[in-house]
């Protein structure tokens, strides 16, 4: 690690904050929604003005701090580099609940090393909670000032899992072989929410769930989550069980509370076959 991450984990609250002044302002107001257009099959994709002022502050700080650093965000696209660092953006994973007022939403910030994620903040300012994992730490829950270790349950056992999926709706985030395979995992556990997105992500790095299944996830779904999850001493995989990367297929992604309950998800999923 470069001399510029000491004292890290503060740049980290600070872009916390940059992006909760753009996005808490906007919440729960008349804000104007607009279909990107870009998922296909009619499924809604909106964005606001939250998430493009949010990205827009965040990638000026990272501009301002570190100018030599690459940056991908959601909304703007990329910023070229020099160095092997780059940041990924996604000002408002959630968008559908942010328009609904559900504080679910939530800003993801994360670091990579060529190509590889190192650190990253999920923040969910309206609740005050924010999971933050720098460079070659461990991940911390932090809320009213309080800070305290995020730890996975290390729940094995895939009958007492708590699961979450954001919508296992066909023709949503998943095709009519995912819905079914993921109907059948839910059925094998013990107790399964939807609708968290991101959010559901920390909470799973503290303890409240035990297993996250996902589909159709971009880069910047999860660029900064796999920090986090991993500091809190999760396990991250695709449906096949190998390393989450860039190419990862059609964005499947297993985010669990032990090795073991990550091989019993891989099991059920990993022959569902690709759209």
């Amino acid at each position: 690690m470069t001399a510029d991450f000491e004292n890290f984990r503060p740049f980290l609250r600070r872009l916390a904050g940059i992006a909760a002044a753009e996005t808490l302002s906007r919440f729960r107001t008349d804000i104007a929604v607009i279909d990107k257009g870009v998922l296909g099959g009619g499924s809604f994709d909106p964005v606001t003005a939250a998430d493009r002022e949010a990205e827009r502050m965040l990638m000026q700080a990272i501009e301002e701090a570190f100018p030599d650093h690459a940056i991908l965000g959601e909304e703007h696209g990329e910023k070229k580099g020099t160095a092997p660092w780059r940041w990924v953006i996604d000002p408002v994973d959630g968008t559908r609940a942010f328009v609904c007022g559900v504080p679910v939403w939530t800003t993801l910030i994360g670091l990579e090393e060529n190509g590889t994620p190192r650190g990253g903040v999920i923040s969910q300012p309206f609740t005050d909670e924010h999971w933050i994992c720098p460079p070659g730490e461990t991940t911390t829950y932090e809320r009213g000032g309080v800070v305290v270790p995020a730890r996975v349950s290390g729940e094995d056992n895939l009958a007492n899992a708590r699961i979450m999926v954001t919508d296992s709706r066909p023709g949503e985030y998943l095709d009519d072989a995912e819905a079914e395979v993921i109907l059948d995992l839910t059925r094998s556990c013990r107790l399964c929410r939807q609708g968290l997105d991101a959010y559901g992500f920390g909470l799973l790095a503290s303890g409240h769930f035990d297993l996250v299944v996902e589909s159709a996830l971009n880069w910047y779904d999860i660029a900064a989550v796999l920090p986090v999850i991993e500091g809190a001493g999760g396990v991250a995989c695709t449906w096949t069980g190998t390393p989450i990367t860039q190419e990862f297929e059609r964005g499947r992604v297993i985010l669990a509370a032990s090795q073991a309950l990550a091989d019993a998800a891989v099991a059920l999923l990993q022959d569902v076959p690709a759209p």
